[in-house]
């Protein structure tokens, strides 16, 4: 038939088309974040090394060093001279995560893809690519001032690159329809309001976070001065890179639990002071505590009552929107337990080791935060079942129908048998109208023939 002659030369082509082109276009999403983030890292290093006033720049050092700063990049725990760094900057991160999604995106789209199975080879080809360069990279730095380890290096690259290469992908394989088709829609909306909740809390993060540059603004202005141009610039490279951290400590801060800097712990509840790196960034840290920073719990309860409003018209049952107020809140505990994890770490085991940002109680913290305030606003601000005038019971009412319905009767065969007895007994009526025959009439003449009984006996005969 014309029709599906049609469908198969388009399908012919499409083969021919992908079969030309997938080779090409995988290799360029596999290779291309893996050269472009070292490049990127390349430049930053010869720049700040070119700048800075006692620096000795040569090409191959910056290379070299651009090894694990690319490791750094992915999150990979770096050692130097035996002393372990986990405490590494989160921008870097973001951005090599941003190239592989927007590269992962682009090779779908090129490629076509539209199954689940065309995306699992754009995913297979970055995820492969990243783990055996890290793994590389990894070995080579063995031995050196810097090392790494080699499993780390191995599967830190292949495990951010593989889930912001699914996130690339996931659209336009039509994965997603999928899982929102077979998904509770109850727990698709609050997946989607822990998302926003989470998007909330850093936004609210980074308000306490410019809140507190403000207000050390002085101190942060001063740690600039005491560099030179070189210096200035590589304290505010370093200063920008660890901004994303800055924020989920602040977001901490606001929640409560707070976060500690070696023996240095800043927390609403909780202060101790003491000395801490001459980072600009770190000029927001204050001096001593404050009583009104209690009020900074105003911002994760907004949050948590925003959740509420978003999920107030999920569903006319009160105890299903706060089932889906629920699956938000356990949204936000697992996000920020990775965000607390990845944001801080070991500081080289000096006076400032560790960065902690307290992981565990910052998730248990949002989810109160969040649970609480959202469930009320989620039960209360949506539609209400509407209340029913109790009904008398059923039971007794058709007992007292059916007593009834038997009294009744029983009157009723009263009433007939009355009535029969009535028609069997004649009235006053109708015993005047019928005549009563007199004994003496009814022996007529046979009484006058029979002689007067005068007590004599009657003669013989004889």
């Amino acid at each position: 038939m014309p029709h599906t002659d049609l469908l198969e030369a388009v399908e012919q082509d499409r083969a021919e088309i992908a079969r030309s082109t997938r080779v090409r276009v995988l290799a360029v999403a596999a290779v291309g974040p893996v050269l472009t983030g070292y490049a990127a890292v390349a430049a930053v290093l010869a720049l700040v090394t070119a700048i800075a006033a006692r620096a000795l720049f040569t090409t191959t050092g910056v290379l070299a060093a651009a090894v694990p700063g690319w490791l750094g990049a992915y999150q990979v725990p770096v050692r130097i001279e035996g002393h372990e760094l986990g405490a590494l900057p989160l921008l870097p991160t973001l951005l090599a995560l941003v190239l592989v999604w927007r590269t992962a995106a682009s090779a779908a789209d090129r490629l076509g893809v539209e199954t689940p199975r065309e995306a699992g080879q754009v995913v297979g080809a970055i995820v492969g690519a990243h783990a055996a360069v890290g793994l590389s990279l990894a070995l080579l730095c063995s031995g050196g001032t810097v090392t790494i380890d080699p499993l780390a290096g191995l599967y830190y690259p292949a495990l951010l690159s593989g889930i912001a290469a699914v996130a690339g992908v996931l659209p336009r394989a039509g994965l997603s329809h999928v899982l929102s088709e077979r998904m509770d829609a109850v727990a698709l909306r609050g997946l989607r309001a822990g998302l926003l909740a989470v998007a909330a809390l850093l936004a609210a993060g980074a308000v306490v976070l410019t809140l507190a540059l403000a207000l050390s603004f002085s101190t942060v202005r001063h740690l600039f001065a005491i560099e030179d141009f070189g210096g200035g610039t590589g304290m505010l490279l370093l200063s920008l890179g660890y901004l994303p951290n800055a924020v989920v400590a602040a977001t901490a801060f606001s929640a409560g639990p707070g976060f500690a800097l070696g023996s240095v712990v800043v927390s609403p509840m909780d202060f101790t002071g003491g000395a801490v790196p001459p980072l600009p960034l770190l000029g927001a840290l204050p001096e001593q505590g404050q009583a009104w920073w209690l009020v900074l719990f105003a911002f994760p309860a907004a949050v948590g009552t925003l959740v509420g409003w978003v999920l107030r018209e999920v569903d006319e049952s009160p105890k299903v929107r706060v089932r889906a107020v629920v699956v938000a809140s356990v949204v936000v505990a697992m996000a920020f337990a990775v965000l607390g994890g990845a944001a801080g770490g070991a500081l080289g085991g000096g006076p400032f080791d560790p960065l902690d940002l307290r992981a565990a109680w910052l998730s248990v913290a949002l989810v109160a935060w969040v649970a609480v305030p959202g469930a009320v606003v989620a039960w209360t601000a949506g539609p209400q079942p509407l209340r029913v005038e109790p009904e008398p019971d059923s039971d007794l009412d058709s007992d007292f129908d059916e007593d009834d319905l038997d009294d009744s009767d029983d009157a009723d065969d009263a009433d007939d048998e009355l009535q029969d007895s009535d028609d069997a007994e004649p009235t006053e009526d109708e015993a005047g109208d019928d005549p009563v025959e007199d004994p003496a009439e009814d022996a007529g003449p046979a009484d006058e023939d029979a002689p007067a009984d005068t007590g004599e006996q009657p003669a013989s005969g004889r």
